[in-house]
């Protein structure tokens, strides 16, 4: 169809008229349209500007109501079968708080009752009991999936994982493979039962033999027990080890010096507070002395040789230890820490050549006369001298040599671990006999427990490397940061103690360093003498107790150690020291929400820097006791019966004790919220996320792995709720709907958390 040419043309005229007929009110249109525009433009510009600003400097807490992406790393995955939604303290105020660690109603109220009626000795016994109890019914209580281990445990766990991780061929280097190959050998039982008794007998050959033994060279007393303490780690008549002097004042280089103890004895002694001596526990004498009947059985030794023999070893025994004192006793008489050179030594107990033993027991460094020690039991080691004296003069002539088998039962005692079960399981009937009701330690846990003795260097550099990332820096550094504000709003009961704070403001805290700088070759180069067997553990377990000989004398002349596998702080010089072995799962991973790394470890943390720094806070500030009261007002407020709020009190260590861990969960929680707000993100575990997960987190490990737990007067989960009575620190308050709570006065919160 064609266009219309007319038509077209009079549509255009009568366009043209129209808009002809009104332009002021067309351009009107036209402003409006544009300043409409333009204001819609500006309001969003500027809404979108405040908008970003208030993200930049919200409160964090007030931006958890969103949900959190699920952490689903390998790491996250197994820490969420200890964790369930089900213990989202919200859902159930009136219970979870007062009872989440498994304890009944009934044993909660009556827990209560017995804080100021029982004597510490009987509440200890009691709260054992306790604990006991609530182990068993926790496994079973809902939303309570599995148990956190306790953090030696969870250390150890860690490095069995280490040591079982599959070879990765050409990456693994040389001491790496060695510290594999030593706890596989461990770890294989049934080699040693191949092999009997004859490996300790191949050894004790090779030392010379004894008076149970034909063709015995009756090797010179003094060469036989440097001999032992240089190579076998074994020291029957005193203890040497290596420590610092604790009333020296702490340098940045930590002097440290060979220490002379008591030894351990296999048997357990009674002290007479009346008399102030000591003796053999007399009901125990008949089991030691059937024990050391069989040990000689499973070395081949006559029946007619024992009784003689075993005599001899047992009362030797007893007369060494009527020289020993507890450590109170010791404490209390200022026997410790007793300063005196080794040519002083020599003189006042010559039985002994100490310049020889320690000599090589240190080897290769070099060791003098004029070198100090420091004793811990000083009138011990002269008596044990005397003892050896007379013993040696008396003996002589029968050819008995009592001394001497008595080193040797000492080898053996080192040497059990190495040998078939049948050493092991006499050893583990008599510690039985003698009162010990623990489980038996799994084959695993003393296999691990053996790698690190020979292999902590190692040990410590890889759980460094795998475990410790940025993350765990920052989480000490957070956490020491809230703890000294916390500690600023301390009030001092006098000046002088002022200076406490200045300390702890002067310390500087660092993750353990001391294995960072270590690379594979010179790990390698400090484990190259190491020759390992594939099927000899025996052998092996030798090769350990050398390594453990070497630890010893690098501790002595760099005046360091490998710290990283210990799971507590420590103060060295003017640094405060994290050692890489706290920072293992279930308490702390790189790829953990943040929420859960600060409310297990960084809580856990807190509790241990307050100890450390703090051990009698409660005899120098106010703050414990009015806080302690102020919480232990409000538990009886929430569980009271009839009569009973005020009317009973905490003592001094208990009014430490719920400040200690109150104070710690606000630190925890502070230094989460720093973290949060460099970082406004974090992901969720099991459901929970952000307050919830970190509040969950807090009360789990408090009853799962704090050994501070069992002095509490009531549930530290508790303590949430207290925490929680201030709206701005969770989301909404924790309060029962049926019951009437009275909260606690402002004096409970930190100024810290405003």
């Amino acid at each position: 169809m064609e266009d219309n040419p007319a038509v077209h043309q009079e549509m255009v005229i009568t366009s043209e008229e129209q808009s002809q007929a009104n332009p002021v009110g067309c351009n009107k249109y036209r402003r409006l349209l544009l300043a409409v525009f333009s204001f819609s433009l500006f309001a969003a510009a500027l809404g979108l500007g405040v908008y970003s600003h208030l993200q930049k400097t919200a409160d964090p807490w007030t931006s958890w109501i969103s949900a959190a992406s699920p952490c689903l790393s390998p790491a996250c995955l197994r820490a969420s079968e200890k964790f369930s939604a089900a213990m989202d303290p919200f859902s159930r105020p009136c219970d979870y708080f007062l009872f989440a660690c498994g304890t009944t109603t009934s044993d909660q109220r009556h827990r209560a009752k017995r804080i100021s009626n029982e004597d510490n000795g009987e509440l200890d016994k009691k709260r054992e009991v306790r604990i006991r109890r609530e182990t068993d019914v926790q496994g079973n209580n809902d939303g309570w999936l599995v148990k956190f281990p306790d953090r030696k445990t969870a250390l150890l766990k860690t490095i069995k994982e280490i040591l079982e991780a599959p070879e990765e061929g050409l990456s693994m280097t040389a001491a790496e493979w060695k510290a594999k190959k030593y706890f596989k050998t461990c770890m294989d039982a049934e080699s040693p039962e191949k092999v009997g008794s004859k490996p300790f007998l191949t050894l004790v050959q090779k030392l010379g033999g004894w008076a149970l033994s034909d063709g015995w060279n009756q090797t010179d007393f003094n060469t036989t027990l440097a001999l032992l303490m240089s190579q076998y780690s074994t020291f029957p008549f005193f203890s040497v080890y290596v420590g610092s002097d604790p009333g020296e004042e702490q340098t940045a280089s930590d002097q440290h010096y060979i220490q002379i103890d008591e030894p351990h004895f296999q048997f357990p002694i009674d002290w007479n507070s009346k008399t102030q001596k000591s003796k053999a526990s007399t009901r125990y004498l008949r089991p030691f002395y059937m024990s050391c009947g069989q040990y000689l059985d499973f070395l081949g030794i006559p029946s007619s040789e024992t009784t003689q023999h075993c005599g001899l070893y047992l009362s030797l025994s007893t007369t060494l230890a009527l020289a020993t004192a507890p450590l109170h006793y010791r404490l209390s008489q200022k026997l410790l820490y007793h300063r005196i050179t080794i040519q002083e030594l020599q003189t006042q107990a010559p039985g002994i050549d100490w310049l020889a033993c320690l000599q090589a027991t240190f080897q290769p460094l070099p060791i003098s006369q004029s070198d100090l020690v420091l004793v811990h039991n000083l009138p011990y080691i002269i008596q044990m001298s005397q003892t050896i004296s007379k013993w040696q003069v008396q003996h002589e002539m029968m050819g008995t040599r009592p001394i001497h088998t008595y080193m040797i039962f000492s080898l053996l005692h080192t040497l059990i671990p190495a040998l078939d079960s049948r050493f092991f399981q006499t050893m583990r009937n008599f510690s039985i006999a003698t009162g010990d009701t623990e489980e038996e330690m799994p084959r695993w846990l003393r296999c691990v427990q053996q790698t690190e003795r020979g292999f902590d260097t190692l040990l410590s550099h890889a759980i460094r490397e795998r475990h410790t990332q940025k993350e765990a820096e920052e989480l000490i550094h957070d956490v020491y940061l809230s703890l000294k504000k916390k500690l600023t709003d301390l009030i001092w009961r006098d000046d002088r103690s002022a200076f406490i704070l200045n300390k702890i403001k002067s310390l500087n805290p660092r993750l353990s360093t001391k294995t960072k700088n270590l690379s594979h070759a010179e790990l390698s180069q400090l484990y190259a003498e190491v020759v390992l067997s594939e099927e000899d553990f025996f052998s092996n377990y030798l090769q350990m107790l050398v390594l453990e000989q070497k630890s010893r004398s690098r501790l002595l002349s760099h005046g360091t150690q490998t710290d990283g596998l210990s799971i507590t702080p420590s103060i060295s010089g003017n640094d405060i020291i994290f050692p890489v072995g706290m920072f293992v799962s279930p308490f702390f991973h790189s790829s953990y929400p943040r929420a859960l790394n600060y409310g297990t470890l960084g809580s856990l943390m807190a509790k241990d820097l307050l100890h450390l720094l703090l051990p009698d806070i409660h005899t120098k500030a106010n703050n414990p006791e009015l806080e302690s009261m102020c919480i232990w007002s409000h538990y009886l407020s929430v569980t009271k019966d009839p009569g009973r709020v005020g009317t009973f009190s905490l003592s001094p260590f208990e009014q430490q004790e719920v400040w200690v861990q109150y104070s710690a969960l606000q630190v925890a929680l502070d230094a989460y919220k720093m973290s949060f707000t460099r970082h406004p993100e974090d992901s969720s575990l099991s459901g929970l996320s952000y307050i919830h997960l970190f509040l969950s987190s807090f009360t789990k490990v408090t009853c799962d792995a704090d050994s501070y737990h069992e002095f509490m007067p009531f549930e530290p989960s508790f303590l949430v709720t207290v925490l929680c009575s201030n709206a701005r620190f969770c989301p909404k308050p924790l309060a029962c709907v049926n019951k009437s709570q009275s909260y606690p006065r402002e004096i409970c919160q930190s100024q810290t958390l405003h």
